[in-house]
């Protein structure tokens, strides 16, 4: 029996919006991720303005709120976005 190694690429992300109650990631395969934003407590309580103080670095969200604190998501590359706090 012989085993054949089978390469999965998994989707990047590729942008991120943040709406009052959403997170939604768009991935390189066309897919977008929604999940409730009660996930992510930081995003939740800040100003809109802040929410929009993000960039991507690789597959990592990364937040910056007015006090100049930093928040770092990972971002699944999957269906299986779990909470974080």
């Amino acid at each position: 029996m012989s085993i054949s190694a089978v390469e999965i690429e998994l989707p990047k992300a590729e942008d991120v919006r943040v709406t009052e109650d959403t997170l939604s990631v768009d991935l390189s395969d066309g897919r977008t991720i929604s999940v409730p934003l009660v996930w992510f407590p930081r995003l939740l309580h800040a100003k809109p303005k802040e929410r929009k103080n993000w960039r991507l670095i690789g597959s990592t969200l990364q937040t910056c709120s007015r006090d100049g604190a930093t928040k770092i998501y990972n971002i699944p590359s999957r269906t299986n976005f779990s909470p974080t706090s």
